[in-house]
């Protein structure tokens, strides 16, 4: 439960190097909740990376390496995971609820989060995709159903749209934990962002989001840690009265 804005944030350390991370934690530590740790960054640096960050910041650490594979394998990878004692992990829902399973079975005290549709994706990325109208017309329904499965698999929550956060918490309950990307503060929204279905910090925690994924707006900021703050003021903002 978090008692301050500032937790829940998280900061993804989308960079190529351990010295570009180590700034931003440097200029970030106490003003997030978290530090995501990604694919591009856990590739070039391995396992290493999750001790540097323990090292350096007291803040939780979400590794987002979205494992989508076979039961079997899934199960051995999240096992490993499992030995770094990250806080959160993440899974693909468009998988098997065997798959999901066996990840939970494995991840120890690791809290198993499944994606559900990737905030990049929007009607005609799910209509290429094969999908019946009724998802195409409704991508909310695919997002509901990957969720429910994930939930009957064991897993903590979600990542999700702040779009779909409301639905999920009203269907599913409050214990699904709903970790939020795609978020993009009221002085950093832009037209032709790759980002589809984004929704501000204060909408995002008023839908229930626990946690909202913030990067480019206050990586890309002269002053990152005075931009961490001011999206901290939008989530005060989101709990204590209606969104802008």
């Amino acid at each position: 439960m978090q008692t301050t804005a500032k937790e829940y944030i998280i900061f993804p350390l989308d960079f190529p190097s351990m010295a570009a991370a180590q700034f931003h934690i440097r200029q970030l530590d106490d003003r997030v909740g978290m530090f995501k740790i990604g694919l591009e960054l856990f590739i070039r640096q391995g396992p290493a990376v999750v001790g540097m960050v323990r090292k350096m910041s007291s803040a939780g650490i979400f590794l987002d390496l979205k494992l989508h594979d076979i039961s079997a394998t899934v199960g051995r990878a999240m096992a490993r995971v499992a030995d770094l004692g990250v806080d959160l992990v993440t899974v693909h829902g468009a998988c098997s609820q065997k798959m999901l399973e066996s990840a939970v079975q494995n991840a120890g005290k690791t809290k198993v989060l499944a994606v559900t549709l990737l905030t990049d994706n929007d009607a005609e990325t799910v209509r290429a995709q094969g999908f019946k109208d009724e998802y195409v017309n409704a991508p909310e329904k695919l997002v509901l159903l990957r969720a429910r499965m994930a939930m009957e698999a064991g897993c903590a929550g979600v990542v999700c749209s702040g779009q779909e956060t409301a639905m999920l918490k009203a269907q599913l309950g409050k214990g699904c934990l709903a970790v939020t990307p795609g978020i993009r503060p009221q002085w950093c929204l832009t037209p032709g962002d790759d980002q589809r279905r984004v929704v501000t910090p204060a909408k995002a925690v008023q839908a229930g989001s626990d946690y909202i994924v913030i990067g480019r707006p206050i990586r890309d900021a002269d002053d990152p840690a005075r931009a961490a703050e001011r999206v901290a003021l939008e989530i005060e903002a989101g709990l204590s009265g209606p969104a802008a």
